[in-house]
């Protein structure tokens, strides 16, 4: 699995797309959290980061397709998987290489923005005026969050050898999955089962984390559908050799 880790990660880094990636995502939050004045923390009139937490879903939503899209499409197009799946290693060990690399790239880009928090930290009046678990919450909600668009970035990519169909897959898989949900709920149709409908959603999940009351719930519903969808990798991966 490490060797799969280390050439993923290197094959990134090796082409633009690692620094692509992190510079699209830094680039992106930063317009929105300090120069767009709509959402600028600096007209907010207090200290938080709202903008970069609410934000940053919306452009995982494309972003993390764009970094799975490849991870088994590209192996497919190119007739490599199958090499690859003559060397010595578990179909759970290539799946699990290829995930683990991408997540991480992913992690990487988000690191970063520990800065915003330093900064609004530094000028908060008075200075540390922030609600510094919710922070917390909400970093922990957009890692598990990039964890499970991972996860479903990578199904696409499994049951497709072209990799512009595997990212349009993907953004509307992690699409009806954070907010679907919640829009189906909204509808006044449903009654009392408007709260376990929007139950089923990411955001839902997200926001609870965001308040910074880290609920093992809420971990393990992330939990939940990463297992799901890495699973239906696997199956997929080991459908092509019946």
């Amino acid at each position: 699995m490490f060797a799969i880790f280390n050439k993923e990660i290197s094959s990134f880094f090796n082409s633009l797309i690692g620094y692509l990636v992190i510079c699209i995502f830094l680039t992106g939050v930063g317009l929105f959290v300090w120069v767009f004045p709509q959402s600028s923390v600096l007209n907010y009139g207090y200290a938080g980061l709202d903008t970069l937490f609410s934000v940053t879903p919306f452009i995982y939503l494309f972003l993390i397709p764009a970094i799975t899209m490849r991870s088994l499409a590209e192996e497919k197009q190119t007739g490599t998987l199958e090499l690859l799946m003559t060397r010595p290693l578990t179909d759970w060990q290539i799946l699990l290489g290829k995930y683990f690399a991408s997540w991480a790239l992913v992690i990487l880009a988000l690191l970063p923005t520990l800065i915003y928090y330093y900064s609004v930290y530094d000028l908060g009046e008075p200075q540390g005026n922030i609600d510094s678990a919710a922070v917390a919450g909400s970093y922990l909600g957009l890692v598990l969050l990039g964890a499970v668009f991972t996860a479903i970035g990578l199904f696409a990519s499994a049951i497709t050898d072209n990799q512009i169909v595997s990212f349009v897959l993907a953004v509307f898989l992690c699409f009806i999955l954070y907010a679907g949900f919640s829009s189906i709920a909204s509808i006044n149709i449903w009654s009392s089962y408007s709260l376990i409908i929007n139950k089923l959603g990411l955001d839902y999940h997200y926001e609870a984390l965001s308040k910074g009351l880290i609920d093992s719930r809420n971990v393990l519903y992330f939990v939940s559908v990463i297992s799901i969808f890495l699973y239906l990798s696997l199956l997929r991966l080991q459908a092509r050799k019946w």
